[in-house]
């Protein structure tokens, strides 16, 4: 199975880990908890197009990451969608959304500029989404 990551999300995120069906992105904007699951099956645009069986894998994997996320960060409200009017490749965004965040209440898209995480910022949150799917993530090579 080939499996190639759109070059859009890569410039825009860093590798967290893959799930059985998903890799795991996040984001590389701090002002929000953001990751993306993007299902690891080559030319794949909307959840319709995959197997009954990996579709079942991505809400699977979906519910465990919104989960964790919501545990967390304590957010007020979880975001969960699925635009690709910019990167075609199917991606999920999972946005941990608090009251009185940079874009509250409308939606991230458009609103601020990305603020790019430090160093001690991104290994931050990048631990903690760790220790939360150990049991659920293996390393990407």
């Amino acid at each position: 199975m080939s499996f190639e990551l759109h070059p859009q999300l890569a410039a825009d995120s860093f590798v967290l880990g893959d799930f059985p069906l998903s890799r795991l992105l996040l984001m590389n904007d701090a002002q929000y908890p953001w990751t993306i699951l993007v299902p690891r099956r080559e030319g794949v645009r909307e959840v319709y197009e995959m197997s009954e069986a990996d579709q079942q894998q991505l809400l699977r994997e979906s519910v465990c990451l919104s989960r964790v996320l919501m545990q967390a960060f304590r957010g007020d409200k979880l975001n969960i969608a699925a635009l690709g009017n910019v990167v075609p490749q199917l991606h999920l965004h999972h946005i941990v959304r608090h009251a009185g965040d940079p874009a509250w209440p409308g939606p991230v898209w458009g609103q601020h500029p990305p603020k790019p995480y430090t160093d001690q910022e991104r290994a931050e949150r990048v631990s903690i989404l760790q220790r939360g799917l150990a049991e659920h993530l293996r390393s990407v090579p």
